[in-house]
């Protein structure tokens, strides 16, 4: 395989850019599809069992994508026929989930929401997947980290704005955030996914047209292919297999705050449990603003995780980060004002920030460059698989055992937290190693 060549900021940037509009979109999906759902009808307890639709689409559509383009090439090239059909698909979904009552007279809007949350996720994942090949295709090893961490800055600076947008739009705006009592949507909801839904076509695009892809030929390695003709099938490097442990800890954590976060604020801050109340609203929307606080925090700290992984190593970055997550989750039962909510956030973010880069980094160095998509996509199960779980049982959880207190299921995510970070401490880094090496 032919050596790669540095890329500058701007260049790692622009093949990134993508991510802000795809984070966008999920951002909007994370802060409002409970507050949606919750409108047009369903349980709280049931929530977790709609929320399962997104990481089983991913589940199985990302190791597809993962392996179809690995051997796609046309004039588009490999990864990006890809970024734009998910985002159109995306785009369609994130038009159309907020109008679910127009299409009452066919099926309750309750099951048309949520069959929109799983086209929506679906089409995200045909997207996000070859980004995070991209980076891996493009950089040398020695660049890795900075890349997962640009896109970590974009991914951040994209939620943020999807997350703050319904609340700007009625505070600053004048937009109405009343759902009117009656099952619809607000107004400052629907204008926030269809504009979304722009940003998230522009940057696609911004990205198809500015980053060339190095065509097959690059990718030949005589060595790695008698390799692989001898294994015979598909063989998971040892430090994939750590990680999955990490990340079934990360992402259960992650599941339990994006369904149950607004309800836990609704009841506990705002003293109340009816969806189409105002107060609810209103905690709905200090949500979105209490996700954009823990997003922003994750794109200003992923411009320093290089620095800090560089002193301290990865896997020692990733579980100090996962730590302070941890502790952000625990601090929600002593919290009495909401206004200080944002200070768990800070923690949250900073967990979050590692774990869109420190995992992706450490497993880039140990797969094959010409299956990168593939293991990309099955890596993604790691996320996927610890959803799922939490989506079958959250409720049930939820319910027996917290008797429906959904801040209970905030202060399991912090445990969860807690067990991520001890896990990272044992993970095998190729570059750490490399480095014990040399040294």
């Amino acid at each position: 395989m032919t050596k790669k060549p540095r890329l500058n900021f701007w260049q790692i940037w622009n093949m990134s850019v993508g991510f802000l509009g795809i984070q966008f979109g999920f951002a909007l999906q994370n802060a409002n599809a409970s507050r949606i759902l919750l409108t047009f009808g369903a349980d709280v307890h049931h929530l977790s069992w709609f929320w399962l639709v997104a990481p089983i689409t991913g589940m199985i559509i990302q190791p597809i994508v993962g392996y179809f383009s690995d051997r796609t090439w046309n004039s588009l090239g490999r990864r990006r026929p890809y970024f734009l059909a998910g985002a159109l698909l995306t785009s369609t979904a994130l038009i159309l989930m907020p109008n679910a009552p127009h299409f009452a007279g066919y099926i309750a809007p309750m099951f048309i929401g949520g069959g929109l949350l799983m086209i929506m996720d679906a089409s995200i994942n045909i997207s996000m997947e070859p980004f995070r090949a991209l980076v891996a295709d493009k950089l040398p090893e020695e660049q890795h980290t900075l890349g997962f961490s640009t896109q970590t800055v974009l991914i951040g600076i994209g939620a943020v704005v999807g997350s703050w947008l319904p609340y700007m739009l009625s505070n600053w705006f004048g937009i109405s955030g009343d759902s009117g009592n009656d099952g619809i949507v607000p107004d400052n909801v629907i204008f926030s996914f269809y504009f979304g839904a722009a940003v998230l076509i522009a940057t696609i695009v911004w990205t198809v047209v500015t980053t060339k892809e190095y065509p097959p030929e690059f990718y030949e390695d005589k060595e790695e292919e008698d390799k692989t003709a001898k294994t015979k099938g598909i063989t998971i490097p040892k430090t994939m297999w750590q990680l999955l442990l990490v990340q079934f800890f990360s992402w259960f954590a992650l599941f339990s705050m994006w369904v149950y976060t607004t309800p836990a604020v609704a009841l506990h801050f705002f003293g109340t449990s009816d969806p189409n109340s105002p107060a609810y609203q209103e905690a709905g929307n200090w949500v979105g603003i209490l996700f954009g606080v823990y997003n922003g925090v994750s794109a200003v700290i992923a411009l320093g995780l290089p620095v800090v992984a560089k002193r301290l190593g990865r896997r020692f970055t990733h579980a100090l980060a996962l730590t302070l997550g941890g502790l952000a989750f625990l601090s929600f039962a002593v919290i009495g004002d909401p206004n200080y909510l944002i200070i768990p956030m800070v923690g949250i973010g900073i967990a979050w920030g590692s774990i869109l880069a420190m995992p992706y980094a450490m497993l880039a160095n140990s797969i094959p460059a010409k299956q990168m998509g593939m293991f990309m996509g099955l890596f993604n199960m790691s996320i996927t698989i610890p959803q799922i779980v939490n989506g079958i049982f959250g409720g049930l959880i939820l319910k027996y055992v917290f008797n429906s207190d959904p801040l209970s299921s905030l202060l399991m995510a912090g445990v969860f937290m807690f067990l991520g970070a001890i896990s990272t401490v044992f993970v095998k880094d190729k570059l750490d190693q490399k480095k014990k090496a040399s040294a």
